[in-house]
């Protein structure tokens, strides 16, 4: 639950070609990871040895798209082929001899509309050609856990079960070696390590590093989450980023603390905000469009069936509070909404899970922000309330609720034309509606399991 503000330098990335290929031989890199994500954010990649680089960035490397999954393609469909950015590259701290590009995905020559990475590469570009950059900082928060026998989960510590856990400095030096090995990766990849904490829920875990331009963080979290996931396998652990694999523990977020810039002079920031918050009009026009634009930015945010029982937890967890919120309402200094405000010229966004595919949640983060500023939309007076388990704040009227399953989330989503222009067009429509279609699926298949909840409610009716 820290600030996410801290930024570092990073070793200057690859600009072309030719310094990509610097970099690989600097680095003693012999294979690369060539790797993008689907819909669902699952990292794909094949690897390459770093002597095939030059054929690589000349042809790409091709996928069957369909056993990708989420890409929009059946086992009639060609190849997508993936094309390294040089940019992405990053040399694997946990592996000596491995590299890390991402990519962009074309078809016959042509971006692949139905790419993540894609979608928010060309939502950057239309800030770009207003003069503004989007830049962002993650806190990534996941759990350490061990399969049991019967093929459940448990915290990996057996000793961590305290009832308020966050910060606790015994719990944290018990996973000293696996937070240390991660905390020495990220520093090792540029990204300014400054913080590494044991969270609010019993083997839950968060770290944070430096903010960066909205493309480069997005691929950040994607190689953190690999990175993390490998150093707890090494350790005989499962790290999983599921958003609340426990019923009664505090679920995981992944808050996205964002800010616009134009010629590197920050617009969200107005020392003589007469709300005391430190903003600018332009960043409560970003905030006011999120906000209107929450029930189908949420389909992108919390993106499975898992998602909306952390949004939906209240205080019925261990620790009494769930960090996530329940209402499209924003603040000051106040986790309980879904913008906050922590400082002067950045605002948080709180409603994005650890499943998110942060391409997409960016990408409709950045599409609604801009509506609002493009209407001059206003958010109304900052709310000061605590909102967890409120219904309503005195003087404000009701709350809006966010969607409370995925399956209104995503019907929101659909009737929204923003987010639909935001996530642009296929060859067979738009991309919203692929998306919805994918995750009425993924609802139905959940909906129609028999749960051991169900049995021991519905067996003697």
């Amino acid at each position: 639950m820290l600030e996410g503000e801290v930024t570092m330098t990073a070793p200057t990335p690859p600009a072309n070609a030719e310094e990509l290929a610097r970099a690989v031989d600097r680095d003693g890199v012999e294979f690369l990871l060539v790797m993008f994500v689907n819909l669902h954010g699952k990292a794909c990649a094949k690897l390459a040895p770093a002597h095939t680089l030059d054929r690589l960035l000349g042809e790409g490397l091709g996928f069957a798209g369909n056993a990708a999954d989420g890409l929009g393609q059946s086992s009639a469909d060609p190849d997508v082929v993936a094309v390294p950015d040089p940019a992405s590259y990053v040399r694997m701290p946990l592996q000596e001899n491995l590299g890390i590009v991402q990519c962009d995905l074309q078809v016959g020559g042509e971006p692949w509309p139905y790419a993540p990475r894609g979608i928010l590469r060309r939502r950057l570009e239309r800030l770009a050609g207003l003069g503004l950059e989007l830049k962002v900082g993650a806190e990534p928060e996941y759990f350490l856990v061990r399969r049991t026998e019967d093929g459940g989960i448990r915290v990996a510590d057996e000793l961590d079960d305290a009832a308020s856990p966050c910060y606790d400095a015994h719990a944290a030096t018990r996973a000293l070696d696996h937070l240390t090995t991660v905390s020495r990766a990220v520093d090792a990849l540029g990204w300014g390590n400054y913080s590494n904490d044991h969270e609010d829920a019993n083997g839950q875990f968060e770290h944070n590093f430096g903010y960066a331009e909205a493309l480069r963080t997005a691929d950040r979290i994607v190689v953190f989450r690999h990175l993390v996931r490998l150093a707890a396998h090494r350790a005989g652990l499962v790290a999983t980023f599921m958003p609340k694999p426990f019923t009664g523990l505090t679920g995981s977020g992944l808050h996205l603390h964002m800010s616009l810039w134009r010629d590197g002079v920050p617009v969200f920031a107005a020392p003589d905000d007469p709300r005391g918050l430190g903003l600018s009009q332009q960043a409560y026009g970003f905030i006011a469009g999120v906000l209107d634009h929450a029930p189908g930015l949420i389909a992108l945010t919390c993106p499975t069936v898992n998602s909306y029982k952390r949004l939906g937890a209240g205080a019925a967890t261990l620790s009494g509070s769930s960090w996530a919120p329940g209402y499209a309402s924003y603040g000051g200094n106040n986790r309980t909404h879904m913008v906050r405000v922590p400082d002067a010229g950045r605002i948080e966004v709180r409603c994005v899970d650890s499943a998110a595919n942060p391409y997409l949640a960016l990408a409709g983060l950045a599409s609604a922000g801009m509506d609002g500023m493009e209407r001059g939309a206003d958010p109304g007076a900052p709310v000061s309330a605590d909102l967890e388990g409120a219904a309503s704040v005195p003087g404000a009227g009701p709350l809006r609720p966010l969607p409370p399953t995925l399956l209104h989330a995503v019907e929101a989503l659909t009737g929204d034309g923003v987010l639909r222009e935001g996530l642009g067009k296929t060859a067979d429509g738009d991309y919203a509606d692929y998306y919805a279609a994918v995750k009425r699926a993924e609802f139905d298949d959940y909906h129609r399991q028999v749960s051991e909840w169900e049995l021991r409610r519905y067996l003697q009716v």
